[in-house]
């Protein structure tokens, strides 16, 4: 199925220091007039600049989107396959996606088999459906970089135990980048906005030092946009259009990746079905007059918000709960 690109969310929004944020260089320059931890950089628009590396970015989303499933669900997999868990992928050995002979289980059971967090983000026998680009600074002149000092205390004496060194941290400026899904459900949707909105209240921080009052943002959305490519539009009956296929939605109507497949091969990936939630967004053709999309804009409650208002929707059904 996932050979298939049913429907894909492309999330533009703004990373805002909301205090001193570092993300380190993995190796010391040899500039010995530069600070013992440097930003990491890149060239980017024609010069030198600090950057939000995208890895580092899905690290800390997954982290958190981890502790999310945990809190309403298990952290080990439960025997009945349909509660919510997420696994601790750095330690799981993942012989439950393999069969009595140690070879991979067909891919429709490996990705129902595997835990919430990883059918997202990934695991060693599937794909990732989440990619996160690297942050780049808006205006490169409006970055504010200084130099702070720090020593490491001995827990034992009291004293210096490494030190002192100095650190260089961002305390001002705005990075720009993009989340993609890809065949997502409308409560993989919904986890994504829950994660980018603990993250602007505070909950947990990006980089060095976050247990030191390093790594505190502030999240702005920019834009959000919804493409179904192997749809049509059909502005008479006002209905998005499978192609090859009868199925029609209305055209105001948010679809996850199970309303684009049977009810037999929906129940093979455990994929819910309806997975679809109503908006006040009206859908439109793609460049070059097909496929259709849908398009959020701005850092409001009818913007972006509103998107990730109907995701969490489908996240608290998929709890069995209500959300308003």
């Amino acid at each position: 199925m996932h050979k298939r690109l049913v429907n894909h969310c492309t999330i533009d929004f703004s990373i805002i220091p909301d205090g001193p944020i570092l993300i380190k260089s993995g190796r010391e320059g040899a500039d010995p007039t530069n600070p013992d931890m440097e930003f990491v950089r890149t060239f980017h628009q024609g010069g030198w600049s600090i950057y939000l590396p995208g890895s580092s970015l899905k690290g800390a989303i997954r982290a958190h989107a981890e502790r999310i499933v945990r809190t309403i669900g298990s952290e080990t997999k439960p025997s009945n396959s349909s509660k919510l868990w997420a696994n601790n992928p750095l330690t799981d050995k993942y012989s439950y996606l393999k069969d009595s002979a140690g070879k991979d289980l067909p891919s429709h059971e490996i990705y129902q088999k595997s835990s919430f967090t990883d059918q997202m983000f990934g695991n060693t026998s599937i794909a990732s459906r989440v990619r996160i680009e690297d942050a780049h600074p808006v205006d490169v002149k409006k970055l504010y970089i200084e130099e702070r000092n720090g020593v490491a205390i001995d827990r034992v004496f009291g004293s210096v135990a490494v030190g002192p060194f100095n650190y260089q941290v961002c305390t001002a400026g705005e990075f720009r980048t993009k989340i993609h899904l890809k065949n997502f459900t409308l409560a993989q949707l919904g986890l994504i906005g829950l994660v980018l909105r603990d993250l602007n209240d505070g909950w947990f921080g990006l980089g060095f030092a976050k247990s030191r009052g390093l790594g505190t943002v502030k999240v702005k959305y920019n834009s959000a946009t919804i493409q179904y490519p192997g749809c049509i539009l059909d502005d008479d009956k006002k209905q998005i259009c499978l192609l090859g296929s009868d199925n029609q939605w209305n055209w105001s109507y948010l679809l996850g990746v199970g309303e684009f497949l049977s009810p037999e091969e929906a129940n093979k990936y455990g994929f819910k079905k309806p997975d679809k939630q109503d908006s006040p967004i009206r859908a439109e053709l793609m460049e070059l007059g097909f496929g259709v999309q849908m398009k959020w804009e701005g850092d409001t409650e009818a913007g972006v918000k509103d998107l990730f208002m109907r995701g969490v929707r489908s996240w608290g059904e998929l709890l069995g709960c209500t959300t308003s």
